[in-house]
């Protein structure tokens, strides 16, 4: 499955963005999803992931009460709703999809990958 990230962006401390992760070639409804960010010299972190079937979901203790995945299989697209956002949330977020493993979208080896989307947090 090819994946688009989107919907980064330069916001103020406190503010909002939402983030989206479209799919091509495949149906997302067979996958199971997450969201990773990385930051320059520093190992790619989880954020958050679903299930398939959007029932069960995962955080980083970091992002908990402040992001929110959820998937709209109508569009075959994931989003990421990230308020309060702070400084420390700045990095390339990129999405993630696997359909064999819950797992591997929260261990970072989740067989597909998006090319990335730059959020950047001022304070």
């Amino acid at each position: 499955v090819q994946l688009q990230a989107s919907g980064g962006g330069l916001v103020q401390a406190g503010g909002s963005l939402r983030l989206s992760c479209a799919a091509s070639g495949r149906t997302l409804s067979t996958y199971f999803m997450g969201w990773f960010r990385q930051v320059p010299g520093k190992e790619r972190e989880f954020v958050a992931a679903i299930s398939r079937t959007g029932i069960s979901t995962s955080y980083a203790d970091s992002v908990k009460g402040r992001f929110t995945i959820s998937r709209d299989g109508a569009k075959n697209t994931v989003f990421l709703q990230m308020n309060s956002l702070k400084p420390e949330d700045t990095a390339v977020h990129y999405c993630a999809a696997d359909d064999r493993s819950y797992g591997s979208v929260v261990d970072g080896t989740a067989g597909s990958w998006g090319q990335g989307t730059q959020v950047t947090v001022s304070s």
